[in-house]
């Protein structure tokens, strides 16, 4: 099973090794393929005067230095195709975010990579028309059509991450889990997808309750993984807090969904 988890965003140097140490009993874990996530910049925010991050050139740094103090795998997010190289000189994984994911020059730019490809979901798409944004991405990378297994060889992920319901919410309909699976591996993004868009005044809320019972539903469906964003203290948290696990119920939920997918 893989799982991504770490914070939203890069806060702090001091910050982001706390939640890195919290974080090692997943690279410890026997069955799980871990991915530490953060990213370096937000750039799609509701207010230009939310937080974003301490931008490519020290979040990368920082980034590196996690890389190498803890062994960890990293995964980060890009918004720009010029991000690819320098991104791809330190991560494993290159995320296109949800609001980008019909993006061809962003796709195509970080298929060029040799770096797993982790496509979110956007929030306004139908779940079988992701099939069109894998295969820009194989065909980009020499496979012609697209299935689970081409997706899997060629390091091609999809994620879930809820889709929009009126103004100011997400709900997760369990059907994309299996559409999306007919064509690429899948990532059940728990914590986006209790996120209540722009619904806390200027930034997005968000309801952190829900992260245990959608994780479970998502694990009996069946997908290829988890991507959990944590903090020490998720009502401090610079961005997205409402939406965010402790260590304390992210290590509880992590066996429940690996007991409910072994039974699958």
């Amino acid at each position: 099973m893989t799982i991504i988890a770490g914070p939203c965003v890069i806060e702090s140097r001091e910050s982001l090794h706390k939640i890195a140490k919290n974080l090692t009993f997943l690279e410890e874990k026997e069955g799980i393929d871990f991915y530490f996530k953060a990213s370096f910049d937000k750039a799609n925010r509701t207010s230009l005067e939310s937080f974003r991050g301490p931008g490519l050139q020290e979040g990368l740094k920082l980034l590196d230095e996690i890389k190498r103090e803890f062994g960890f795998k990293i995964l980060t997010d890009i918004h720009e195709s010029a991000q690819v190289k320098p991104a791809s000189e330190v991560v494993d994984v290159l995320q296109i975010p949800a609001f980008l994911c019909r993006q061809t020059d962003l796709i195509v730019a970080a298929a060029k990579s040799d770096k797993i490809v982790n496509i979110k979901k956007g929030q306004f798409m139908n779940p079988s028309d992701m099939r069109y944004s894998v295969l820009k991405a194989l065909k980009t990378r020499g496979v012609e059509e697209v299935s689970y297994e081409n997706s899997k060889k060629s390091g091609i992920w999809l994620t879930e991450r809820g889709s929009s319901f009126g103004y100011g919410n997400l709900v997760v309909d369990m059907r994309s889990l299996v559409i999306m699976r007919e064509f690429a591996p899948v990532i059940f993004d728990a914590t986006h997808s209790v996120q209540m868009p722009g619904g806390s005044g200027g930034k997005s809320g968000g309801d952190s309750s829900f992260v245990p019972p959608l994780s479970k539903a998502a694990a009996a469906v069946g997908v290829d993984g988890f991507f959990f964003e944590t903090h020490f203290n998720p009502k401090e948290a610079l961005s997205d807090g409402a939406n965010m696990i402790t260590f304390e119920i992210l290590k509880d939920l992590v066996k429940t969904v690996e007991s409910i997918s072994n039974i699958n």
